[in-house]
């Protein structure tokens, strides 16, 4: 048996088997269908999602996380949810909110430990003192608010995303939305039932087939229009589900469960239908699996050059090919759930980016076989992926699409050939910052290797100046046709054009013998530099048509990769085995005889 062909298909079937294993119906959670409940598709910010990303969305949004830890299990979004709208005597007690400004915590008079966590019950007594905090910092705006102003009203958001929830399906300190439906008729019951309506943060009841596609109801509308003679039948499910889960009932609930299903599936089957796919979607978790498997694939590469490289570098290989793959069916199911191109927003350009640095990768590494391909691409994608991970923080990264940008055409080409011109302007400088690091890090310097990284970052810069070149063209006809003009010198399209124009600078320099390897490979790193100004900088840090808003965190994120990338650039042009002949000097001098 051929171990250097067999191990790699091995590897490549248990990465995606143990991915599909994750599509399994996961087992009850004492006893309650949870997973039935988190496929109810219901409306909430403007298109039909499962109720289970809503959930999981939400407490993202709040803790930063999408589960957590409460009396020593583990609590997923849909059981936190649940006990949100129907035991917030329960929910109250669960440490949720994530506090980490010391300012904030000095004004709530909590100690700042090691634990960041904080329950709404400890919260609850200093809601005025948030409130009126954040209504003083609200009209500042986002990029001219202290640390402080934007941690209070970053809090307050949370909280009143907490609040809305609480108040979805019934309200807090009610006998129930069973008792509720008794008392339809009662004088007192329309002021709760508006305020059910105006306080909802999502919309579970379905119109009736032939109804307008985005005519949901709340409960509170529901229960308004049942005082009027007219009983939407979804709606003594939810009773029965809110009664049984609040009194521990799973048989009851698992019913209530179904019974809701069915409404659905008999007025809207393709939201039925569209909610199950997200479902599976959010419970696969491809681009997280993604981002473990580049991991693994990195972390074998790097093994293989201490053993058996004849096995583990076709292993590494296989992984990346296992987690292009995986990332693959993660973009194609979004574009399904979306019904949009790929890129739509700055969470899906991120993934978009890395898929592309990867696939480049892939086919670099099949035309030298020399496991750089590998390393660089298992690396980018990696870094891409945490990129889009810390940016799901605002929530739902399948949003609606703003005004201007609701044209798949133009999404189709403009934004995705653009995006492919950043993720291989990213790979030629990852590949550039390979071989920094080789030169003077590898005890036996090989040139010949040297010029195969100068050759495949020639070549993915003569790729990306294509694509940037055409995606900026593009994107002019679309401004044209949106705002009636073709330039504008927009931040974004001067930074679109600074990486169009780097990269020719680039490729004229080496044809013109102005630059040789190592100042192709620095002009390379500090285009990631421009590239991240263009992407980030433009997008994130509140400047010009194409700002979607200020980030603290965002610009010391990206202050800090700049300059991790000026420091490589030094490096870079220092001579080969710099440090090692410094160090070999020191020593030399501390040993000579006083």
């Amino acid at each position: 048996m051929n171990a250097t062909k067999v191990v790699p298909w091995m590897v490549v079937a248990v990465a995606l088997g143990c991915v599909g294993a994750s599509l399994l119906t996961p087992a009850k959670i004492r006893g309650f269908d949870l997973d039935g409940f988190g496929r109810i598709p219901v409306l909430e910010g403007g298109r039909v999602k499962p109720i289970d990303s809503v959930a999981r969305n939400s407490l993202l949004v709040i803790r930063g996380q999408q589960s957590f830890q409460h009396l020593g299990r583990t609590v997923g979004p849909d059981e936190w949810l649940l006990d949100v709208m129907l035991r917030p005597d329960v929910a109250e007690k669960q440490s949720v909110f994530v506090i980490d400004d010391p300012e904030v915590l000095g004004l709530l008079g909590l100690q700042q430990t090691s634990s960041r966590y904080f329950s709404f019950k400890t919260l609850a007594p200093h809601l005025d003192d948030v409130q009126r905090q954040a209504s003083a910092a609200h009209d500042i705006d986002a990029n001219q608010r202290t640390r402080f102003q934007g941690a209070i009203v970053t809090l307050f958001q949370r909280i009143y995303l907490y609040y809305r929830l609480e108040n979805t399906l019934q309200m807090p300190g009610t006998s129930g939305l069973a008792s509720e439906l008794e008392s339809v008729a009662t004088p007192e019951a329309g002021q709760r039932h508006e305020q059910l309506a105006e306080l909802a943060a999502f919309r579970p009841l379905p119109p009736p087939a032939g109804a307008s596609a985005d005519a949901w109801h709340s409960i509170g509308e529901a229960l308004g229009a049942a005082r009027s003679g007219t009983m939407d039948p979804a709606l003594e499910s939810f009773a029965r589900l809110a009664s049984a889960y609040d009194e521990n009932d799973q048989e009851a609930f698992n019913r209530a469960v179904v019974a809701i299903s069915e409404v659905a599936a008999s007025r809207r089957p393709d939201s039925l239908g569209q909610a199950d796919s997200e479902r599976l979607f959010n419970r696969a978790q491809p681009f997280y699996a993604g981002m473990v498997i580049y991991v693994l694939a990195l972390l074998t590469l790097f093994a293989s050059w201490l053993w058996k490289r004849s096995v583990l570098e076709p292993t590494a290989f296989a992984l990346l090919v296992a987690g292009a793959l995986i990332h693959t069916a993660g973009l194609v199911t979004r574009i399904f759930l979306q019904g949009r191109p790929p890129v739509t927003n700055l969470y899906s350009s991120a993934v978009f980016v890395g898929w592309t640095a990867v696939v480049l990768g892939i086919a670099l590494e099949r035309i030298y076989r020399k496991g750089f391909g590998t390393a660089v691409a298992a690396a980018s994608g990696f870094a891409s992926l945490i990129v889009a991970h810390h940016l799901m923080g605002d929530g739902d990264t399948m949003e609606m699409m703003r005004a201007v940008l609701d044209s798949n055409f133009w999404l189709a080409t403009h934004v995705i050939t653009i995006t492919i011109g950043y993720g291989g302007t990213f790979l030629a400088g990852a590949l550039a910052i390979g071989y920094t690091l080789r030169r003077h890090l590898s005890r036996r310097p090989d040139s010949t290797n040297s010029r195969t990284l100068v050759s495949m970052t020639y070549g993915v810069i003569c790729f990306s100046l294509f694509f940037s070149f055409v995606g900026t063209v593009l994107g002019g006809i679309w401004a044209d046709q949106s705002w009636g003009r073709f330039w504008g010198w927009d931040p974004k399209e001067n930074g679109a054009l600074l990486i169009v124009l780097w990269n020719a600078v680039i490729l004229h320099a080496r044809w013109g013998g102005y630059v040789r390897e190592k100042g192709i490979m620095a002009m390379a790193i500090f285009g990631n530099v421009i590239t991240s100004l263009s992407w980030f900088g433009v997008n994130m840090l509140g400047v010009g048509l194409h700002s979607y808003g200020f980030m603290d965190s965002a610009f010391r994120a990206l202050a800090g990769f700049i300059g991790s990338q000026l420091v490589l650039i030094a490096i870079c042009l220092l001579p080969a085995h710099f440090w090692r002949q410094r160090a070999v000097a020191a020593v030399k001098t501390t040993s000579q005889p006083v």
